[in-house]
């Protein structure tokens, strides 16, 4: 690597996924910063990897700001980004870093849009988002807008093998209090667990799959302008009818004994895929856009494994922001990089409409 190439801070370089970027980034010569809130695991990681690391919290704005003060863009690894995507955006914006992070969390993305004002003030990308969550949703969102641009109505799903990383867990434990949330005529509204289901033809075979709040409620919006949105996921008739008896009560997740021992036994149940799953599970992705006259395109895109997907997403994402003149602001992926940057990241094919 060389000195001369802006930095790029990782910060929750020792999670799961912040560990796969980090060695990607190694493996692209990157001029690579570890940083994260545990001192002897980002240290240890620095050490084999040859990086230089920086041990920080985010309690501190103002000190924050100062470990930013030499970094070009941030790739924000560390969530749940329900709590800390805020105080690291805060942060960006004074030090006039670049913002990119992993999450697939809705508030997340309304929280950067509703940024977008200061971030082209201080000329700095704000980009959640960057990985799995949501740059293959987001790019089949505006692949189906340009094939119907007069659409009304979308709707994606994605089908993944594989465990969950330990961060991803602790956020679906978050997702089970607040509900599930669709977009209505633009507006976003929180709507029951499991509350529509429908059968999804990935190109093997029908799936039930139910609704969930996936990050493109947000930004399928912004990225397409199509104003009715809803998010997919396969799961079992069985599965689903449990999830729709979990809103009698879904109240009890809300309180926070109980958030925090579910997230503590989910993280240590979920170690996320290994080598060799992560190699070898593709992900399936379906979109479907439907207008006002009840025509419908449907599409379909074959991708690598989600967590694989992230961490080259992630540093392709980077790269392009570092190497192009976009001025500052809230973007999507797409509206970034544009609709077809997904065909360019490793394991993704074209996408097939019909």
């Amino acid at each position: 690597m060389s000195a001369t190439q802006p930095k790029i801070m990782i910060y929750g370089a020792n999670g799961y996924t912040g560990n796969l970027i980090a060695h990607l980034a190694k493996e692209q010569k990157l001029n690579t910063v570890l940083a994260g809130r545990n001192a002897n695991a980002v240290n240890q990681m620095g050490e084999s990897l040859g990086f230089a690391c920086q041990v920080f919290g985010l309690d501190n704005i103002d000190e924050v700001v100062n470990q930013l003060k030499d970094i070009a863009l941030v790739i924000h690894c560390a969530g749940p980004f329900s709590a800390t995507a805020k105080p690291m955006m805060q942060a960006c914006l004074q030090s006039q870093t670049h913002y990119t992070d992993i999450t697939g969390e809705i508030s997340v993305f309304e929280l950067a849009h509703s940024l977008s004002k200061q971030a082209k003030q201080a000329n700095v990308i704000l980009c959640p988002g960057v990985g799995f969550d949501v740059i293959p949703t987001d790019c089949l969102a505006s692949q189906l807008k340009e094939k119907m641009p007069d659409a009304t109505h979308l709707a994606m799903a994605f089908d993944s093998a594989g465990k969950m990383s330990p961060g991803t867990a602790k956020t679906s434990v978050e997702g089970l209090a607040t509900g599930g949330k669709i977009r209505k005529d633009g507006k976003i509204i929180k709507v029951p667990l499991a509350y529509k289901s429908k059968k999804i033809d990935f190109g093997q075979g029908e799936k039930h799959a139910i609704t969930i709040p996936w990050g493109d409620v947000a930004t399928a919006y912004y990225s397409t302008g199509i104003p009715n949105v809803e998010i997919y996921l396969p799961i079992s008739p069985g599965r689903a009818k449990q999830m729709k008896r979990m809103n009698w009560f879904r109240w009890i997740f809300k309180l926070g004994f109980v958030q925090n021992r579910l997230k503590q036994n989910m993280a240590k149940a979920s170690k996320g895929p290994d080598d060799e799953q992560r190699k070898t599970l593709k992900t399936l992705l379906w979109g479907e856009a439907r207008n006002a006259k009840g025509e419908t395109i449907t599409s379909r895109l074959e991708t690598a494994n989600g967590y694989e997907l992230t961490a080259h997403g992630a540093l392709l994402m980077a790269k392009h922001i570092l190497d192009s003149k976009v001025d500052g602001g809230y973007y999507t992926p797409s509206l970034l990089a544009g609709n077809k940057i997904v065909h360019q990241i490793t394991g993704s094919g074209e996408t097939v409409f019909k």
